[in-house]
């Protein structure tokens, strides 16, 4: 299970004739694969995330 917090969001316009509130989630389309399987293929756009240093010298 992942919990997503939603985060709520209403105008603070009181002349408006109704109540509008909306609740967004912060997600974003991706997709992953393992550098096994990426050999050889093309992509347009790469991006990596790398918390921890994951190379060591000469590599």
């Amino acid at each position: 299970r992942v919990l997503i917090p939603g985060i709520k969001q209403a105008p603070s316009d009181p002349n408006l004739p109704f109540i509008l509130e909306r609740t967004q989630f912060p997600v974003r389309l991706s997709y992953a694969t393992t550098i096994n399987k990426s050999q050889g293929q093309t992509f347009e756009k790469m991006g990596f995330f790398l918390p921890q240093p994951v190379f060591s010298h000469w590599q």
